[in-house]
């Protein structure tokens, strides 16, 4: 069989190129890397392979990943095991879709551009905000671009940001602060919730805004009112960043105060994909509209009367000066934005708030036996979504009994001492409407015989 079927050239090509160049070999090529900083040998690898034996190969290394599909997952922390309806892949493999580029000419894109309309008009409505944009990279970004915009509305540059917030997330946000100069204040937590008196506190007249998550990291879901009164008391914005499939039953941010929403649509349809990619959502009230990054897509109609759809706003470094623009931002996540636009037409909004109905109850219900489970208990008392946290018997390995749970068929949760020093030997626990009462049931007395 061709063994050079997945090399770009043959060794003739290879020939070729070489004498074109003046080169003898290809070792000619890195003549000017000094050999002490060059790998001597040849590296460990095997030799070429077949078209079969390439697959086989492939086969075994992915049978070596522990995936949700062979094990029943309970981790969360910000990727979720959620149910995906059949049709969604069947509408994302459509070539229209799949191979669609940013929809610059409108009168060849209304396809996309009404999907991309759809998915805003689906996120105002989730997040009770007036204008959502065309979908950002993920959750984390779209937090720091939420930072930014604070920042150039109120003029100010410093952000308070709870601690409460996924770690990840913080992480591009205070690498994007650096940049734009943007001073970043963590406030601590208390009870598995943002510090209220801490915020209370450290806010001032000097604050751009407060950044909060509801549900956060923990899972617990946060006062999004009293944050808001606070921030608004000194003039600044109130950011926070949602689960939207909680918001099936939570109330809308925009509802509570919220002057921007952000977050990762994910657990709307989106697989996992072992870490990405995802798509980020960003809705705002009216005011602050002309300050959002990305695009928004709007609708109209033309000379007829036919209703179509154009890029309304686009207040980004490519369409006009660089030091006007709102953001630097040059792509979007547009496929998954489609996917989350299918998932949530549907399901329904009663569809919707059955799912979260059922992350909520059956998240209790682990709370509940773990809480009853000799060894176990739960580390905060704060109300919760789908995620909570149990804090393991004393001496506990959080790494050994991940491993045990692994052996019985089980993906542990996330063990908080990495991110949180002070939670060592506490684990992040995720309940979504796929577990069953006997899967939750052993995932639990498998924790406890641990």
């Amino acid at each position: 069989m061709n063994k050079h079927r997945y090399l770009p050239m043959t060794d003739e090509d290879q020939a070729e190129m070489l004498a074109a160049i003046g080169a003898s070999e290809i070792e000619d090529l890195f003549a000017d890397i000094p050999p002490k900083v060059r790998y001597q040998g040849t590296l460990r690898m095997s030799g070429a392979m077949s078209e079969p034996e390439l697959l086989q190969h492939m086969k075994e290394l992915a049978g070596r990943n522990r995936d949700a599909e062979r094990y029943t997952s309970f981790l969360g922390a910000g990727l979720y095991d959620h149910h995906i309806p059949v049709v969604i892949p069947h509408i994302l493999s459509r070539s229209e879709f799949y191979t669609a580029y940013t929809p610059y000419q409108p009168e060849i894109s209304q396809g996309e551009l009404q999907a991309i309309f759809e998915f805003q008009s689906y996120m105002c409505e989730l997040t009770g905000m007036k204008v959502a944009n065309a979908s950002m990279y993920d959750g984390a970004t779209a937090l720091a671009e939420a930072a930014a915009l604070a920042s150039a509305a109120t003029g100010r540059s410093r952000v308070l940001l709870s601690s409460t917030v996924h770690p990840e997330a913080r992480a591009v946000v205070k690498t994007a602060a650096r940049g734009l100069g943007l001073e970043i204040v963590e406030i601590g937590y208390c009870g598995g919730v943002t510090d209220l008196n801490e915020l209370e506190n450290m806010a001032s007249d000097e604050i751009a805004a407060v950044l909060v998550q509801s549900p956060n990291f923990f899972g617990c879901i946060e006062d999004i009112q009293a944050c808001g009164r606070i921030v608004h008391a000194r003039g600044g914005l109130l950011v926070t960043s949602c689960n939207p499939l909680s918001l099936g039953l939570l109330e809308a941010p925009g509802n509570l105060g919220a002057d921007v929403a952000v977050g990762d649509a994910q657990p709307l349809g989106i697989p996992a994909s072992l870490g990405g990619p995802t798509c980020g959502f960003f809705a705002v009230s009216e005011a602050l509209m002309r300050r959002m990054p990305g695009r928004i897509v709007g609708q109209t109609v033309d000379k007829e009367g036919k209703r179509g759809y154009v890029l309304t706003l686009q207040a980004r470094e490519q369409h006009i000066r660089r030091e006007k623009a709102t953001s630097n931002i040059c792509s979007n996540q547009a496929l998954l934005a489609l996917c989350a636009s299918v998932y949530l037409s549907v399901m329904g909004k009663a569809g919707l708030q059955e799912v979260a109905k059922q992350n909520y109850c059956k998240a209790r219900y682990a709370a509940g036996r773990a809480a009853t489970e000799p060894g176990l208990s739960l580390a905060f008392e704060a109300p919760f979504f789908n995620e909570f946290v149990i804090k393991l018997p004393e001496g506990t390995s959080p790494d050994d009994l991940s491993a045990k749970l692994l052996q019985a068929g089980y993906i542990g949760g996330l063990e908080l001492g990495r991110e949180y020093p002070e939670l060592a030997g506490h684990m992040l626990v995720a309940v979504t409407e796929r577990r069953s009462k006997a899967e939750i049931d052993g995932f639990i007395s498998e924790m406890g015989a641990g």
